[in-house]
């Protein structure tokens, strides 16, 4: 039997999932960690952690499988993206906790840039907007504000890197500094046309060249973990940020395919080719994963809280004591009773980019009850999503393609057969749950798998991919689009507080 071995970094914990070559699951081990509030806006990680938590976990799934290092034949890494670590090179500390990607701390340092008029310069070389979401101007906050730090830095004594690059440091023993395309891509720092770092970006934010890591292809031989971690040396042949890598293990391979993952946020992305676009939608280009050097893109809209409404209905209003009782409580009523529940807990991301936004639950009446809020919230995630795909196909068509005629679905929520059926009848196209939905690790351990020589070519995996259920819209259209009026109608609300 052939295995591969993934390393799945999240925003709220640490997974491992031994894979053989169909894609199917062997053994799995998560850990939960710390998330860390210092203020409001404000959410940091422990970075020795995040490495602790994602070792034992790959150490408890060798067991659990029955298997050696040996018989592991590439490990793929995914990861949260945008997170910034930055740590001392000599001693391998962190130098301050993680920023997570939620932080919201470096908006002064995007409004001066935006104010600048920077945006077309950023947009046309990243693909992103300028928004506090990216690294780079939270590696620059750190090395502003930690004493120090930026002396050190110019001294090449700091390295910085996304999650994985972190990972892949440990795993090494510090012989490796490196990271892969779809990573770099989210910096704000890096040229996706040319696959390099940008000298001009690097300029703007005071950023280092010496602190930042070497950026290879997706599928590429990244490095051998040290033989103490894991028991014996394994090759590191894949990394991708979670998106990407979704999106990678829901073969998404050609222009037009889309999928959206439901973990704490949600994501959607649609494959373009080799064609760089830009959104006149609110949406931002990144780099897909790639097996070759050659630039691959999509289009991608990021919602900043999804799954992690259920967390707050459990954990800040306490209206249910674990996730799995989000579904009964929503069932329990036949509607949301006109209530809607805007999550903008941190600012709303596409299409919508306002930092200022705040939560808020209108249409409440004295019929409302804790069961309306929750399908409010639940519904909430299915509306981010739809104003995602709207924006999507809106420039799908402007570049003379198709509007997305399916979207493929992954991560925690996607389970919820309520939330998925409201997703259908919202888009008015079929969503499709694939048989594996673990596809963040999946598409770490395919491009592993691509790198040792596993599969030869990406029809090979696209041959794998196995679809669980399809929810077919039965909403009438009409009706979806008075739902989407009065939610547009709620976000009005929602940024104007």
């Amino acid at each position: 039997m052939t295995y591969l071995l993934a390393l799945d970094q999240g925003t709220s914990s640490s997974r491992a999932i031994v894979f053989d070559a169909q894609g199917g699951i062997v053994a799995m081990a998560q850990r939960e960690f710390r998330q860390i509030y210092p203020q409001p806006g404000w959410v940091e990680h422990d970075a020795l952690e995040i490495w602790d938590s994602q070792l034992a976990v790959a150490r408890e799934v060798l067991a659990k499988a029955n298997l050696k290092a040996a018989d592991i034949k590439g490990l793929g890494i995914t990861n949260q993206r945008e997170t910034t670590v930055v740590w001392n090179r000599k001693t391998g500390l962190p130098i301050y906790h993680a920023i997570v990607w939620q932080d919201r701390r470096a908006e002064p340092i995007c409004a001066a840039l935006r104010e600048q008029g920077l945006t077309p310069l950023v947009q046309g070389k990243t693909g992103l907007v300028i928004d506090a979401y990216f690294s780079g101007t939270k590696l620059k906050w750190i090395l502003d504000q930690v004493p120090q730090a930026r002396e050190q830095a110019e001294r090449g004594e700091l390295a910085f890197g996304t999650i994985d690059s972190w990972l892949i440091w440990r795993l090494t023993n510090g012989e490796m500094h490196v990271t892969d395309v779809s990573n770099a891509a989210r910096t704000m720092l890096f040229n996706v046309h040319e696959n390099r770092w940008d000298q001009e970006l690097l300029e703007l934010l005071e950023i280092p060249a010496a602190i930042l890591p070497a950026v290879h292809p997706s599928a590429h031989e990244f490095g051998r973990v040290a033989p103490e971690h894991l028991g014996g040396a394994i090759t590191i042949g894949g990394i991708a940020g979670d998106q990407q890598s979704a999106l990678f293990g829901q073969a998404c391979f050609k222009a037009g395919m889309a999928k959206n993952t439901y973990g704490t946020g949600c994501f959607m992305l649609m494959h373009t080719g080799a064609r760089f676009q830009t959104s006149a939608n609110g949406l931002i280009t990144t780099s897909a994963a790639q097996s070759t050097s050659t630039p691959e893109f999509a289009l991608e809209g990021s919602v900043f809280i999804g799954g992690a409404v259920v967390q707050w209905l459990r954990d800040g209003l306490q209206a249910i004591k674990g996730s799995g009782e989000v579904q009964a409580l929503a069932e329990s009523v036949p509607d949301a009773g006109g209530v809607m529940f805007v999550p903008a807990f941190t600012g709303l991301g596409a299409p919508y980019w306002n930092a200022e936004a705040r939560g808020s639950i209108v249409g409440l009446t004295r019929g409302s009850t804790v069961a309306h809020i929750a399908r409010a919230a639940l519904e909430s995630i299915a509306f981010q999503s739809a104003a995602l795909l709207q924006a999507m196909s809106r420039d799908a068509v402007a570049a003379g393609g198709a509007p997305v005629s399916e979207l493929r679905v992954d991560g925690g929520a996607c389970v919820n057969n309520l939330l998925m059926q409201f997703q259908a009848d919202l888009l008015g196209i079929p969503v499709v749950r694939p048989k594996v939905i673990e596809t963040t690790a999946l598409g770490a351990a395919y491009l592993a798998g691509l790198s040792a020589g596993v599969y030869r070519s990406l029809d090979e995996l696209g041959d794998n991919w196995r679809a669980e259920r399809r929810f077919l819209p039965t909403m009438p259209r009409e009706r979806a689009a008075e739902l989407m009026a009065n939610w547009e109608r709620a976000v009005r609300q929602a940024c104007a507080s």
